[in-house]
């Protein structure tokens, strides 16, 4: 993956508690062949909440930010990325609350379900070889 400086990027968390989430961030610098230097937009330090989380993280822990697809609405099963806690999440809708554009989301890190707004959903693509797949295509394309 080419990377540039400044370009906004998501960085996936190997942290416990937080392992398969992915975080908002930009590239500062390169800081060696395959480390990078983030500035994460939505966390903060934990010495000064003014100042943004910065940390230097493997090259295979970054990718692009992904495409916007959308959808009128989510299906059961579907595999999805729910945004909470300044991150996305991954998860499957189990569910959608009659009359209204909220959706039960299990989430098998956790094993917690929540109900969230549709417009904090969006559809799960995972980066392969250089590019975006969506998971409903790749479901598609498993079956066949």
């Amino acid at each position: 993956m080419t990377n540039s400086v400044k370009r906004l990027v998501e960085v996936c968390s190997k942290e416990d508690g937080f392992l398969g989430s992915y975080f908002e961030a930009k590239l500062v610098q390169r800081v060696s062949k395959d480390k990078f230097l983030v500035e994460f937009l939505t966390l903060v330090s934990e010495e000064d909440e003014n100042e943004k989380l910065r940390e230097v993280v493997d090259a295979t822990e970054v990718r692009p930010c992904p495409p916007q697809i959308t959808v009128a609405e989510f299906d059961v099963m579907e595999k999805v990325d729910a945004y909470d806690r300044d991150g996305w999440w991954v998860g499957r809708v189990t569910g959608k609350e009659c009359g209204e554009d909220k959706y039960f989301v299990h989430f098998d890190s956790t094993g917690d379900e929540f109900v969230c707004p549709g417009h904090l959903l969006r559809v799960h693509q995972e980066w392969e070889d250089g590019s975006w797949v969506p998971s409903n295509a790749r479901s598609h394309q498993e079956q066949h």
